[in-house]
């Protein structure tokens, strides 16, 4: 066999792309696309992206939330949060209230009325991954990604 590199019996593991397949940034965010996708679908009676979706979930499952408490339960920036929460305002789903120098975030009463309509989508979205996955490949992958997700945060 010849070491040259456009050997046909034996591919390049660069030139085929095999390297991409035992990469995690690699095989995550292709995780992450198809998962999004399914996402999208589930939450699309919502009208809804699926972030927006979770936080509103979330201010309504605990009324007065600091913004502060919402960026960490939802792993994303203040920033983010900040854009997040000013479009989900404008959607009049959510309002903020000063107090001193916290800012707690309150479901309006619109907000509030998709309490059932937005668990309904996360269980469409729950029953969609397990149809492909199977219940117990995607207990455990939630289980392992949320193992490793803390690892790699220390």
């Amino acid at each position: 066999m010849s070491d040259e590199p456009n050997n046909k019996t034996e591919p390049s593991s660069e030139q085929d792309g095999a390297f991409l397949h035992a990469c995690m940034y690699f095989t995550t965010n292709r995780l992450s696309r198809a998962i999004t996708r399914l996402a999208d679908e589930a939450f699309a009676m919502t009208g809804l992206a699926p972030a927006y979706g979770y936080l509103v979930r979330l201010v309504i499952a605990n009324p007065g939330i600091t913004q502060k408490e919402l960026s960490e339960k939802l792993y994303i920036t203040p920033s983010t949060l900040t854009r997040f929460i000013d479009k989900l305002e404008g959607k009049q789903l959510v309002e903020r209230q000063v107090q001193g120098k916290t800012v707690l975030v309150y479901p309006t009463v619109k907000g509030t009325a998709m309490k059932e309509t937005l668990h309904e989508a996360s269980k469409k979205l729950k029953a969609a991954y397990e149809a492909k996955l199977g219940k117990e490949l995607a207990d455990a992958l939630t289980r392992m990604q949320e193992s490793a997700s803390e690892l790699l945060e220390q």
